[in-house]
């Protein structure tokens, strides 16, 4: 039976091996940076560090203070051990929603530089376009030079 599905699989050739999808789960690394710069945007807020003050404060009673039974004494070692998952998670995860914001901005300043150097080209363009308009009008004859001509010719013509 294995023999001959190994034989079906190789006699497929209208798709390349591993083209084929996979069974299980799928990774997706955009929708994966995009979890990443929400949780690290989560993390700056004042919202979350008003939340986290409310949760250790309530943890420390509990444990110093409190009624029930205290579960993590004095050195506070499961709290630690908590905080050091979090930011064992928190810190790569902040790193890559900061390595996608630069990418984006790369991205950005590219664009930036493309058009910013399309918009010089088309300056220098039109720069050189005015210059050979001035140039061209320079021989132009005007009205008025035309007008100083015609007196001087209507003045020989009443001399002679």
């Amino acid at each position: 039976m294995q023999a001959t599905r190994r034989f079906a699989d190789r006699a497929e050739l209208a798709t390349p091996r591993g083209s084929r999808p996979r069974m299980g789960a799928r990774y997706e690394p955009d929708a994966f940076g995009r979890m990443a710069e929400a949780i690290a945007r989560f993390f700056g807020t004042g919202k979350y560090l008003v939340g986290q003050t409310i949760f250790v404060i309530a943890w420390i009673i509990m444990n110093v203070v409190g009624f029930a039974r205290h579960w993590d004494p004095y050195p506070f070692i499961l709290l630690n051990l908590l905080f050091s998952t979090q930011a064992a998670y928190a810190a790569p995860l902040i790193l890559l929603a900061q390595n996608r914001q630069d990418d984006r901005d790369r991205a950005s300043i590219e664009r930036d530089r493309e058009v910013a150097a399309r918009i010089q080209n088309d300056t220098e363009y039109l720069a050189r376009e005015l210059a050979a308009v001035r140039l061209a009008l320079a021989d132009v004859v005007t009205t008025a030079d035309l007008g100083d001509r015609l007196d001087r010719l209507e003045k020989l013509i009443r001399e002679r």
